[in-house]
């Protein structure tokens, strides 16, 4: 079996390890066991934002010991930077109804949380019978939005961050764990 791209294989780029493989699978286990008791013999929709979440919405839907439905948006909020815009675009939305659902949104990161803020008023002005979130990771420094996951993962610092799904310009996405970017890498593209 091939292995999965580690901080060694990309180690020019990052400044550090900040979140071992070993912490994420500790936190999606301990937040699914208390998943599928919450929501045992209930009909949970998992709602995942491409495509930073989709990784963790993999992992945590394994985790799982109830049946669910999974679905996914594509939404937008940081155009090309590495900032927050402010304003959300739907790329691509739900092709379920959620309509008197439990709905739990799976995310990678709560940053600035206006795209979270956003999704969870706009499934429940859907008629979602419930809308929660559970966030592997959160920066509560950045926050401009207050807003705190039901199902809390791992608080982090304000840093650039990327792997198990989070990017920079489309990359890192499949690094195994979570590591901090050198900031020469994302401050090249804005000085060349």
């Amino acid at each position: 079996m091939m292995g999965s791209m580690k901080i060694s294989d990309v180690a020019d780029d990052i400044e550090r390890e900040l979140v071992p493989r070993s912490q994420i699978d500790e936190t999606i286990n301990r937040v699914a066991a208390q998943v599928s008791k919450d929501y045992a013999g209930r009909d949970l929709l998992l709602v995942g934002v491409l495509k930073g979440a989709a990784t963790t919405m993999v992992h945590f839907a394994e985790a799982l010991s109830i049946n669910v439905q999974m679905d996914y948006m594509s939404l937008s909020s940081y155009g090309s930077g590495t900032t927050s815009s402010g304003t959300v675009t739907v790329r691509q939305d739900l092709s379920t109804d959620v309509r008197g659902r439990d709905v739990l949104i799976v995310e990678d990161i709560i940053d600035s949380g206006i795209t979270l803020a956003w999704l969870v008023d706009e499934l429940k002005r859907r008629g979602a019978a419930s809308v929660k979130v559970f966030a592997l990771l959160d920066k509560p420094a950045r926050h401009k939005i207050d807003i705190v996951p039901t199902y809390k993962g791992i608080v982090i610092p304000d840093e650039f961050v990327v792997g198990f799904g989070l990017d920079y310009a489309e990359k890192y996405r499949n690094l195994d764990s979570i590591a901090v970017l050198k900031p020469s890498v994302y401050s090249k593209e804005t000085h060349a």
